[in-house]
Formats: structure tokens, C-alpha cells, sequence
């Protein structure tokens, strides 16, 4: 992505004194300070603690799966799917080790309930945080919250149970984690302060959201809310350097060369005669817009991955007219563009970093082609699930 900002600079498609402008601070802030909250509640213990309250409390391997898809996609939501990525892979292993699961369904169920789950709030994903910034959706936490949680729920619950059905697993005695959650805290003192970042920053940003709905006066770049939480967090952990090395500043450097590069590629034209065959010439809402552009958006993403599309995709959106106004349109890209990386390995982040893991530690890997098989049917449901609730509006 970086070289492709290169080209885009070089060619003379972004002016160097235009990168200032085409980059967003507004969402590159907002990345670094939820990466810094969630990177001290992962190297403080406090999302293996959660993990482990939660999976200690299931007796069967059924309810387990389920609840493990639940656990999964509810933390994505939270702390974003890329950051609970890195620490999902050994929870899905222990269970699969201390059961009867096929390790392969487990790390499936990991890859698909992380994207799933990171559907249903403005924080779960890249993706939904460059909408929720750039659309012009007024408070977009409360609206993708009310609008999508419901369905996501649903996709939760349902996508263990099409896993099982596919990976043929029966259901054997009952199973139970010898987990002591206590001994995940690596750092109370940091754990503490993990929580309470989390807690303030979700907080706040539903709360200036609540303001924008009352008319009161509110935050209008909502990026700088975590970015201030986590600046607080920086002088009082237990190791600053550490906790801001444990950013994930590679995503950080994609996002900034994504805007200059994307900008490069909408300047170009080159996905236009894409946009034209799915998308209307004005900004009309109904059923045949919201199917249309759920379809561009899985196809879009496989093209140019999910993060740049979104990118392409509300440029495109507000030249065709659609305002904040249009919520369901912007809170159907946000599922769609999302959503899309359950069909392919390569459609999500969290889907490398899942399948790193599996190479690196476990000396096994998941194919394209398996991956895509499951993913189809996953990908379809999930569609057929968010669809009516969507056209509710």
C-alpha cells in the first residue's frame, strides 16, 4: 500500500503539498488510541481474564462453541477485530485442545464471529470507523448499535451452528476448562487502567452522540476521544514505551498510505464503470439499492481488500448525493464492506492474522479453497440475516 502511495505521488495523481489534506488525523488518532487501550488490556492480562470468566462458565461442547462465537464477536466489537485477533488464536486453541472440536472449525469460528461481531458498533472494525467519520451519519455509535446489534447477535449464534453442520461434530460428554481467570492478570494495576480506558472511551463517544441527537453542543472529530482517553493512560501505566509499542503501527502506516493511494485510484477512475453498474445515478434509497450495494460491496472488497474499497466506496457515495440523511445506505456499507471478509482468506486482516498463528505456532494453515467453501455459505447467511433488518428503515 505504501508503494502504491508512492506511485500515486510520483505520477502526480496526489501532489506531495496535498497530502496533508488527503490523509484523515480525524481516523489515524482515533486507530491509535483504541490500539493503545487494547494493547494494555491484552499485555496486562485483562481480555484473557474476560475470556476465561466467560468460557468457564460452559459445561457442554455445543454451548461452549456457541458462547466461544458470542465471546469472540463481542469483544471484536468493543476492542476491534484486528487487536482481539491476536489474542483469540490461543483461547480457540485451548478449547479445541480440552475438547472434541475439529482445531481447523475453531479457528473458522474465530476468523468469522471477530468480523461478524465488529459489524454492529463504529469501533469493531477500520472499515465502520471510516464511515462513522466521513459519512456525515449523525451519532453513528447509537445508530449502528440499534440498527445492527440485533442482527449480529443472531449471526452469532447461527454461524457455530452452520460450522458444526459442516465440520459434521457430534456432541460428546460434557467438557469443562480448567481455567482460573485470576492468573490471566499479568498487571492489576495496568488491567485496571485497561478497563477504565475501554469504559471511558466507549462512554464518552455514545455520549457525544446522545449530545449531537439533543442539539447540544458535542465532539465533532470523534477520533480525538479515544486518543485523548489513551494519552491520559500513557503517563500513569506501568511501562508507557512498551504499551505504545504494542500499537499496531503497521495498520497505522497502511491507513495513512491507504488515503493517498486510494486517492490516487478515485482520481484515476479506474473503479468507476464498477460503481456505475451497481449504484444509482442519484441518491435513491430502496430495497433493489440496499441488495445492489451489498453485492458491490462483497465483490468491491475481494479486489482491493475491504479497508481500501470502504475508502473508494463513500467517496463514490457522497458524489452521487447520499448525505448522513441516508443512514441505511452507510449502515449497509458498513455491513457489506465488513461482511466481506468471511467469503475469502485474504478479504479481512484479522484472517492473516489468524492464519500467521496457526502457521507459526501449530505448524498447520487453512487453504483458500476451504476457507472459501465454508465462507460462502457463512457469507450468504449472514447476508440473508442483515438484509430485512436493514430494510426495516
Amino acid at each position: 500500500m505504501a508503494f502504491a502511495a508512492f506511485i500515486v505521488v510520483v505520477t502526480g495523481l496526489v501532489e506531495v503539498d496535498e497530502i496533508g489534506e488527503v490523509v484523515d488525523i480525524d481516523v489515524i488518532l482515533f486507530l491509535v488510541g483504541m490500539f493503545s487501550i487494547t494493547s494494555l488490556a491484552e499485555s496486562s492480562g485483562l481480555l484473557a481474564y474476560v475470556a476465561s470468566r466467560f468460557i468457564s462458565a460452559f459445561k457442554t461442547e455445543r454451548a461452549l462453541i456457541v458462547a466461544s462465537s458470542l465471546l469472540f464477536g463481542l469483544l471484536a466489537a468493543v476492542a476491534m477485530n484486528d487487536t482481539v485477533a491476536l489474542m483469540g488464536p490461543p483461547v480457540a486453541y485451548t478449547i479445541a485442545k480440552v475438547t472434541r472440536v475439529d482445531p481447523k472449525m475453531m479457528f473458522m469460528l474465530l476468523a468469522f464471529s471477530l468480523t461478524i461481531g465488529s459489524v454492529m458498533t463504529p469501533i469493531g472494525n477500520p472499515q465502520n470507523v471510516l464511515i462513522a467519520t466521513r459519512s456525515g451519519l449523525a451519532a453513528p455509535f447509537v445508530k449502528f448499535v440499534l440498527v445492527l446489534a440485533a442482527p449480529t447477535v443472531l449471526n452469532l449464534a447461527v454461524t457455530p451452528v452452520i460450522l458444526m453442520k459442516l465440520y459434521k461434530h457430534r456432541e460428546g460428554p460434557a467438557s469443562r476448562l480448567l481455567l482460573i481467570p485470576q492468573e490471566a492478570i499479568r498487571n492489576k494495576r495496568d488491567a485496571a487502567l485497561a478497563l477504565v480506558g475501554l469504559v471511558a472511551s466507549v462512554t464518552a463517544l455514545v455520549v457525544n452522540d446522545l449530545f449531537q441527537l439533543a442539539g447540544l453542543p458535542y465532539i465533532e472529530k470523534r477520533g480525538f476521544i479515544p486518543f485523548v482517553v489513551a494519552s491520559a493512560i500513557y503517563v500513569v501505566s506501568s511501562e508507557p514505551r512498551k504499551l505504545l509499542a504494542g500499537v499496531d503501527w503497521g495498520t497505522i502506516v497502511f491507513f495513512i498510505s491507504m488515503f493517498i493511494a486510494m486517492e490516487g485510484v478515485w482520481r484515476s477512475g479506474f473503479l468507476e464503470p464498477l460503481f456505475e453498474l451497481f449504484l444509482p445515478s442519484k441518491p435513491i434509497v430502496d430495497p433493489q439499492v440496499v441488495v445492489a450495494l451489498s453485492l458491490l460491496s462483497i465483490l468491491g472488497s475481494q479486489l482491493v481488500s475491504n479497508v481500501p474499497f470502504t475508502k473508494l466506496l463513500i467517496l463514490e457515495l457522497h458524489r452521487v448525493g447520499y448525505t448522513g440523511a441516508h443512514e441505511v445506505v452507510w449502515l449497509t456499507a458498513a455491513m457489506a464492506t465488513t461482511i466481506a471478509g468471511n467469503l475469502t482468506l485474504l478479504g479481512a486482516a484479522s484472517n492473516i492474522i489468524i492464519v500467521e498463528y496457526l502457521e507459526s505456532r501449530m505448524g498447520t494453515t487453512l487453504s483458500f479453497t476451504e476457507f472459501l467453501k465454508v465462507g460462502a455459505v457463512v457469507t450468504l447467511v449472514n447476508l440473508l440475516i442483515y438484509i430485512p433488518f436493514l430494510l426495516l428503515l
